[in-house]
């Protein structure tokens, strides 16, 4: 009798842990979805841009508060964001774990910016992007498909040299292409600017 007892009191204990595993192991991957391309709005809540496009192309334009390359685009953005209200969801993106939602209110305060901010602290949006660079940018498509990532013109050549314009509009293309559902001839392109992961 009191083998059978043990014998049962041993199969509940084992039973129960693998039951526990199973729960930590559920609740580890809903965590792992949940975080999967989201970034976080300056309250600190979840986003995923892509999601809340509502079928919407979507552009993601990496910055930071400090990088004069950055901060110099910023009428360009603005403007592109302008010409494309209703049809693309804009969002300014900040990839580094050192600026706070504070310091990215007052970036956008003293830049007129009107557009939605992230916070990108663990880099899941730069994955998703495929971005390397602040400046840089990411469209994708109604489908949620990445159709371009790079810079937004080529007036900058290199750190220091800069056109007097841009006679290239990669960005501007870009957005067209995806509204009108065509493939782009210029997928990718190499932006200037600050290393992503240089910035931590």
């Amino acid at each position: 009798m009191r083998a059978r007892m043990g014998r049962r009191c041993q199969t509940y204990r084992v039973v129960r842990l693998l039951f526990l595993l199973m729960v930590a192991a559920g609740l580890d991957a809903a965590g792992s979805a949940c975080a999967q391309n989201s970034g976080f709005d300056l309250a600190g809540n979840p986003i995923d841009p892509l999601k809340t496009a509502g079928g919407k192309v979507v552009v993601l334009v990496f910055v930071r508060t400090d990088c004069p390359i950055s901060n110099r685009y910023s009428p360009t953005i603005q403007k592109l964001s302008a010409v494309h209200a209703g049809k693309a969801a804009f969002w300014l993106v900040y990839p580094s774990k050192s600026e706070s939602a504070e310091s990215i209110r007052k970036h956008g305060r003293e830049y007129g910016y009107k557009i939605p901010a992230l916070r990108d602290p663990q880099h899941q949006l730069v994955k998703e992007s495929q971005v390397e660079i602040t400046p840089e940018v990411a469209v994708f498509d109604a489908n949620r498909r990445l159709v371009y990532h790079g810079r937004i013109d080529n007036l900058y050549e290199d750190i220091g040299r800069a056109r007097r314009v841009a006679t290239t509009h990669e960005l501007a293309d870009a957005i067209s292409g995806a509204l009108a559902g065509k493939s782009l001839a210029v997928k990718a392109t190499h932006a200037v600017g600050c290393y992503i992961s240089d910035l931590e």
